[in-house]
């Protein structure tokens, strides 16, 4: 009974960490199959959007939630005028290129964001206290419940954006054949730039409600970046649900392989499975979950 409750509870903590995976790998997924570029500097998103919130509450002075406002705004405007100074700009459009100059980006926002706010780790206060919730024996953070609430609004939002709106079918025909919707009258640019938008806005909201369990540092993103990464890729080309799913999959795997073989092998499973996937189902494995 005991190593029952033992697995259950780092299965647990695994499905928390899992959708914040997941948050940042449907940034990924948005970018990628709008443009066909893999935003390296995804994971960067999430980690100025920690900073910035800890910022805006430490500085200016501002309650939790309008700084986390704040902080996705002002991410959102980076993501967009990155995309518009640097991508669109480029006269020969190169997906090689354009894949290049994000993990330029990347290094740029770590480099800037060390100057700026130094190598210290800083924590950010859960938003509704540190305590925990009992679910069948297993101790949950309050924060957790934040998570599965944001990301689960954050999937409705957007079945409801792909399916309802004008702008989320223009970018699903970019997605489907990007020279068609040329030729059907879609502002291919403007797409790339709202996916770029919309992706800033998930690398941000996923690394502001993972900040009050991990800590905030200028280095963070690139870790969580690579783990949306492998929660994309899990997920499959074409899905915006599958990097959840993937996600999902990936932090319940680093877990267990914490819980029963050691923490210091937690980070190199990102690696072996993306190299495993990469290898044996390079197009991913949950399929094309597309939100239809």
């Amino acid at each position: 009974m005991a190593e029952l409750q033992y697995f259950w509870q780092i299965t647990v903590a695994g499905l928390g960490t899992g959708l914040i995976y997941g948050l940042i790998g449907i940034g990924f997924a948005i970018v990628l199959n709008v443009s066909g570029i893999i935003n390296l500097a995804q994971g960067e998103f999430s980690m100025l959007g920690a900073i910035m919130t800890l910022y805006a509450l430490q500085v200016l002075g501002l309650p939790i939630f309008a700084a986390i406002a704040l902080a996705v705004t002002v991410v959102t405007i980076l993501g967009v005028a990155f995309e518009r100074l640097c991508i669109s700009r480029l006269k020969v459009f190169s997906i090689q290129t354009a894949i290049f100059i994000t993990l330029g980006a990347s290094m740029f926002a770590r480099g800037g964001a060390m100057v700026a706010w130094g190598k210290e780790n800083h924590s950010l206060p859960a938003f509704s206290g540190h305590g925990a919730v009992s679910i069948l024996g297993a101790a949950v953070p309050l924060q957790v419940f934040w998570i599965l609430g944001i990301a689960a609004a954050v999937i409705a939002a957007l079945y409801w954006w792909f399916n309802r709106t004008l702008f989320g079918l223009a970018m699903r025909s970019c997605a489907e054949n990007r020279l068609g919707a040329e030729f059907v009258g879609i502002n291919v640019r403007l797409m790339v730039t709202v996916s770029f938008a919309m992706s800033a806005a998930l690398g941000a909201l996923a690394g502001i409600v993972a900040a009050p369990l991990t800590f905030v540092s200028f280095d963070g993103g690139l870790i969580l970046g690579i783990k949306g990464f492998v929660a994309a890729i899990l997920g499959g080309r074409g899905s915006y649900l599958g990097p959840v799913i993937g996600g999902l999959a990936l932090g319940v795997l680093e877990s267990v392989s914490a819980g029963y073989i050691s923490s210091t092998y937690k980070d190199s499973i990102a690696f072996a499975v993306l190299i495993l996937i990469l290898t044996l189902r390079p197009n991913g494995l949950f399929g094309r979950w597309a939100a239809r």
